[in-house]
């Protein structure tokens, strides 16, 4: 292999390995909605980066498309905290 080739080829690992690691991505949040005041705590996947920041830009338009506002991202985390989280969610475990 030339220079080129293991210089695309190591590219092409980098490439491959990003989604995956994205789909690895959980985070936990607290909702609410108006009238008459309602809160949910949920657990939703996280398709961008795993970091608070990013996970609040991509579930926030998730819950407005069903009347709900992000309150707060508590944590992001990988598939080792799902266990731990999914009684608290009940059903807005991986709803949004």
């Amino acid at each position: 292999m030339t220079y080129t080739t293991h210089i695309l080829a190591i590219g092409m690992v980098c490439a491959l390995a990003l989604p995956a690691q994205a789909a690895d991505c959980f985070a936990d949040y607290k909702a609410k909605q108006d009238d008459p005041l309602r809160l949910h705590y949920g657990v939703a996947q996280v398709n961008g980066p795993c970091d608070p920041a990013s996970a609040a830009a991509e579930i926030g338009p998730r819950l407005a498309s069903q009347g709900w506002t992000l309150l707060n991202i508590v944590s992001t985390f990988g598939p080792e905290g799902l266990d731990e989280r999914k009684g608290s969610a009940g059903p807005n475990y991986l709803r949004f």
